[in-house]
């Protein structure tokens, strides 16, 4: 990264953690104003639980809510990628979310920063996670609801696609998962959903992998089977051709289609979501895809309350790639026709709005090419981790 960039990636971080520091103290000052129930932005999947939000006064626009998350994060890892180190520490998140949540015009802003750690990929520091992904204000949109059943959101959207959210908090394991790996996290665009009864549909217009290219279309149909289970349907794709590339815009993956179905059941101390994957880049000579390539995958994620403030969650994936090193394929996963499996198993204590977190995670990859997996030269087939965070909710 050029030295301004770092520069301004620190500035960044600086002026989110002040800002995020100022909302705490606002927040536990104002212990007489008043207190609304949980919300369901930033989604939160479990096991950690958002408190209910700080609600204040703001003129015209009505009552806002406030709420935030500051936690800071610890990795050890063998057989790191250059630019990588063994040990390793940063900021997870410092971020505060205002948003407004009645009436016919509504919005959602997210801002400070964040890291975005997954399996099976280098490690970034935050600093360059802000400057090469998202930036300080990740997710931010206008919501239109004229009616409980009908919406319009406008603006920086999380993606309809995928089982795994994008923020190390939301999720029940700090590290995203290989699945999540092709799949993107947040969009530009405008979204429509519509739900009656059980049944619920999303249907967006976009720009996929954060292109700035509006030629994806995303859609999503769910329906809940009974007080305990659900089943979705969700498919994007990009109805063009984008030669753009960058960080957070990866070539094969920004002109593909995706597809997932994702179960989830919860009850009691359970939640187990089982889900399937299939992505597919077509030939394009315009961005050298030669031959079509595709990946299929499939996870399995749970958390179970093991005792108060106590919970395990695991996930265990496998992934393959299509094609071979000769044959004209492209690279989506550690080399044309490569597989990987992993498993994550992460505790978690909560305590109101402390929480804390280890885990331990593996990633096995077979069929690989060498320069494409771990290690110095590229050459390693493994890699094990071992996270530690810890942090509050504000």
């Amino acid at each position: 990264m050029a030295r301004n960039a770092r520069c301004q990636s620190l500035y960044s971080i600086r002026t989110t953690l002040m800002m995020t520091m100022l909302a705490c103290l606002v927040h536990f000052a104002a212990g007489g104003l008043a207190h609304a129930t949980p919300l369901p932005m930033p989604a939160v999947s479990g096991p950690l639980v958002s408190p209910s939000p700080f609600q204040f006064p703001a003129g015209p626009l009505g009552n806002l809510d406030l709420t935030g998350v500051m936690s800071g994060v610890g990795v050890w890892q063998n057989h790191p990628v250059t630019g990588n180190r063994t040990t390793w520490t940063d900021i997870s998140n410092g971020q505060i979310f205002i948003q407004k949540t009645h009436g016919l015009i509504q919005f959602f802003l997210q801002a400070g920063a964040y890291n975005i750690p997954a399996l099976g990929t280098p490690l970034l520091s935050t600093g360059s996670t802000l400057s090469d992904y998202y930036g300080a204000l990740p997710q931010a949109y206008l919501k239109i609801v004229p009616s409980q059943a009908f919406s319009v959101l406008i603006g920086k959207l999380p993606t309809l696609i995928g089982s795994e959210y994008t923020f190390t908090f939301e999720n029940m394991n700090i590290q995203r998962g290989l699945l999540w790996n092709q799949e993107n996290a947040v969009t530009r665009g405008i979204q429509v959903n519509y739900g009656v009864d059980a049944l619920s549909a999303s249907l967006s217009w976009n720009d996929g992998f954060y292109s700035n290219r509006f030629s994806w279309l995303s859609g999503e149909l769910s329906y809940a089977i009974n007080g305990t289970s659900s089943i979705a349907f969700i498919g994007m794709g990009n109805l063009g051709t984008t030669k753009y590339e960058s960080t957070a815009t990866p070539l094969y993956q920004n002109n593909s289609d995706i597809y997932n179905l994702i179960y989830t059941y919860t009850s009691g101390p359970w939640i187990v979501q089982p889900y399937l994957q299939y992505t597919y880049v077509p030939m394009d000579a315009a961005i050298g895809v030669r031959r079509a390539t595709a990946t299929q995958g499939a996870a399995i994620l749970a958390s179970y309350h093991f005792a108060p403030h106590i919970f395990i969650a695991a996930r265990g994936e496998y992934i393959s790639d299509t094609g071979s090193a000769t044959d004209g394929a492209v690279n989506l996963l550690y080399g044309p026709g490569s597989r990987a499996w992993s498993i994550t198993i992460t505790p978690t204590y909560q305590d109101q709005a402390f929480f804390a977190r280890a885990e331990f995670s593996f990633v096995e990859t077979a069929g690989y090419t060498s320069g494409d997996v771990f290690g110095r030269q590229g050459n390693r087939p493994t890699q094990a981790r071992i996270l530690l965070e810890a942090g509050f909710f504000f």
